[in-house]
């Protein structure tokens, strides 16, 4: 029997404009796409903020996965795309604030630029999550 994926959106522009969703569910498995810290209003959420940033994407994997039947203790992976490696202590801050009880492996990675100049930070997140009923 095959299970068709599960799918949510969080609403930017891009996902339409390029053709992809926030998060897919296939069984147990939830792989959360690089999220961005955007703001509700679409804008980059605080400028130059490492640590908000990283804490803004966090939040929006943290709803993707719940729009899943999953939260952040059951991430097993996480990969952080940086903009400059020198701010590590402010997203790392960030990152072990929210998996202080159940820490992922993870990456860190500097990368030249990301989709909006003011962008610091992307994060992209794996979940194993038992399938619900």
């Amino acid at each position: 029997m095959t299970t068709k994926p599960l799918r949510t959106f969080s609403g930017v522009p891009w996902e339409k404009r390029v053709g992809y969703c926030r998060a897919l569910r296939t069984g147990d498995r939830i792989v959360v796409t690089g999220t961005a810290p955007v703001a509700e209003d679409g804008s980059v959420f605080a400028p130059g903020d490492a640590y908000a940033q990283a804490r803004r994407c966090l939040e929006i994997i943290e709803q993707a996965l719940a729009d899943l039947g999953a939260d952040l203790s059951h991430v097993v992976r996480t990969r952080m795309f940086v903009t400059d490696i020198d701010r590590w202590d402010e997203f790392g801050r960030a990152h072990a604030e929210a998996f202080r009880d159940h820490p992922p492996a993870t990456t860190m990675v500097e990368i030249q630029r990301l989709i909006d100049p003011a962008m610091l930070i992307e994060i992209e997140a794996e979940a194993v999550a038992q399938a619900r009923e």
